[in-house]
C-alpha cells in the first residue's frame, strides 16, 4: 500500500511540476502575432495570387453563408448539358450572379464575401477531366477586379458528381456584414 501511496504522490508531483513549468514558459515567451483588434475583414496571402490564403474577422461580425448554388436552367429544351446549363464557365458566371442576387437581398454585395466553397465534376467534354479552368474564368470576372478587388478565401474540389448530372459546378458563399450591422 505504502508504495502505491508513493508512486501516486510521485505522478502527481511530475504532473503538477510540468503544469507549472508550462505556465511560466507561456507566461516569460512572448506571443510572435500578438493579438490586435480587428476592425474590418482582413485577407492574407500574396499579393499575386487570385485568391486569399486566410481571413480574419472582427470579433463582433456577423456572416451570411448560401447554401449549394447550383447552376440555372438557360435552356430546358436543350439536348446536351451545354445547351441547358452550359459548360464549366457559364455555369460558373449563372452561379455567382445568383449568389449576388441572394447577397443583395442581405444588404450585401460580392465585396462582401470571405469565403467560396467551390465543387467541380467531371466534364465528358474535356474527356472526363475537371475544368478547373472555366471555373477560375469566371471568379476572375467577379472578384480581384477593378470594380470588385476582393480577393476572397477559396477552396475548390473535384467531386464524383453532384445531385443533378448536369451540373458541373456547385458554389457555396460566406458573406461577413461590415460591422455594425443590425440585423433587424
Amino acid at each position: 500500500m505504502a508504495i502505491n501511496r508513493n508512486v501516486k504522490v510521485l505522478i502527481g508531483t511530475a504532473v503538477l511540476s510540468c503544469f507549472i513549468g508550462a505556465s511560466v514558459y507561456a507566461s516569460v515567451t512572448p506571443n510572435k502575432f500578438p493579438l490586435t483588434p480587428v476592425h474590418e475583414p482582413e485577407f492574407y496571402g500574396s499579393p499575386s495570387s487570385s485568391i486569399s490564403s486566410a481571413v480574419a474577422l472582427p470579433e463582433s461580425s456577423a456572416t451570411f453563408s448560401t447554401s449549394g448554388t447550383v447552376p440555372p436552367l438557360l435552356n430546358k429544351d436543350g439536348k446536351t448539358v451545354y445547351e441547358r446549363y452550359g459548360n464549366t464557365e457559364k455555369q460558373a458566371e449563372g452561379i455567382l450572379k445568383n449568389i449576388e442576387k441572394q447577397l443583395k437581398e442581405q444588404g450585401l454585395s460580392l465585396k462582401d464575401v470571405i469565403y467560396l466553397r467551390v465543387y467541380v465534376t467531371p466534364d465528358a467534354a474535356m474527356g472526363g477531366k475537371f475544368d478547373y479552368t472555366g471555373w477560375f474564368n469566371a471568379y476572375a470576372k467577379f472578384f480581384n477586379t477593378k470594380e470588385n478587388p476582393v480577393k476572397t478565401a477559396r477552396s475548390t474540389v473535384g467531386v464524383a458528381g453532384l445531385v443533378n448530372p448536369d451540373w458541373l459546378i456547385e458554389i457555396e458563399a460566406v458573406a461577413a456584414y461590415p460591422t455594425p450591422h443590425d440585423q433587424d
